[in-house]
């Protein structure tokens, strides 16, 4: 019987160039996989955050609200938003005269006299809550809360390094912000900057022959120019930055209604604001239970208003807590 010829091996001895190259071919699919497991991670953790639209929600939360913002303040607010947007309506045709959409709007606003007489309306209107505002933060007890939790800290700082380090995958969770966050701060302050060079050039062009006799005409021509790129920048500044953050974002598009009602639920305090959440339950386990005659809780059946109806009036943060 004739012998069978030797079995050929399935694979050659591989040489020294092609082990290199498996080798390298394994380690940048192990580090595809492992960027491809963090994206994964990151956005699994963000759907954990956010809560599924109909989604069954713990007793409390779906109803629970707490008060964020005062009358006061949310008046406020609608003022400076109506003020500058009017402003944005009625300015932006002066920049840009050539647009289709700039004709339209002169149409619609009685040409450029009644645009101009429309602009200079709601810049009196922004100078006077610019001025209730400091009259705000200045002489009321509300105002100078709200003040003290916006001021710039520290932590504010750790919070961007914190975020950024998230974002790339090196921190396991966001930041965690107490009151106000730091681009929340961000906004707040942005609009000082921007009021103070917008008012202080719009008075120099409303007065222009007044202000020619006491300034050079350098200096008007300067102020026409700073006015006209502070409005775009602020325009900008709004429809991308603000809206994006307040309305816009995932977690409240198509939009928040804090700004009108002042009320935010418990559970998006706990999310956005956790800080501020565990001090306001910690007041509220610290405060004594009042007993009524009868030895029920007080607030028991009759309590309509649920966890979070009323607004807390919580203690300033510890040193430490910053």
């Amino acid at each position: 019987m004739a012998a069978k010829p030797a079995s050929r091996p399935d694979r050659l001895p591989q040489s020294s160039d092609e082990r290199d190259a498996a080798e390298v071919t394994r380690s940048a699919d192990g580090r595809e996989r492992s960027l491809h497991q963090q994206v994964e991670r990151l956005v699994n953790e963000d759907r954990r955050e956010r809560p599924a639209v109909g989604a069954p929600q713990a007793p409390g939360e779906a109803e629970g609200e707490v008060q964020r913002f005062s009358l006061l303040f949310r008046v406020q607010h609608v003022l400076l938003f109506l003020s500058t947007i009017t402003l944005i309506i009625t300015g932006l045709p002066l920049r840009f005269p050539n647009w289709r959409s700039s004709a339209i709007l002169f149409a619609i606003t009685g040409g450029v006299e009644g645009s101009g007489l429309i602009h200079r309306t709601a810049a009196a209107l922004l100078i006077f809550v610019s001025v209730f505002h400091m009259g705000y933060i200045i002489l009321t007890a509300e105002g100078r809360r709200q003040l003290f939790y916006l001021l710039p800290r520290k932590k504010d700082f750790q919070d961007v390094g914190h975020n950024v380090l998230y974002f790339f995958g090196r921190r396991p969770a966001r930041a965690r912000f107490d009151r106000f966050t730091y681009f929340e701060k961000f906004d707040y302050w942005a609009v000082y900057w921007g009021v103070v060079i917008m008012i202080g050039t719009g008075l120099t062009l409303w007065f222009e022959d007044q202000a020619m006799r006491v300034l050079p005409k350098l200096a008007v021509d300067m102020a026409k120019e700073v006015h006209s790129d502070e409005a775009l920048l602020a325009t900008l500044a709004i429809v991308v930055w603000h809206f994006y953050n307040v309305h816009f974002n995932p977690d409240n598009f198509p939009l928040s209604w804090t700004w009108w009602t002042g009320k935010i639920s418990l559970a998006k305090m706990r999310r956005e604001h956790s800080l501020e959440y565990e001090r306001m339950m910690a007041a509220r386990l610290a405060r004594p239970q009042a007993q009524p005659a009868g030895g029920a809780p007080a607030g028991g059946d009759g309590d309509q208003a649920g966890p979070g109806a009323a607004d807390v009036r919580q203690p300033a943060p510890r040193p430490d807590d910053e």
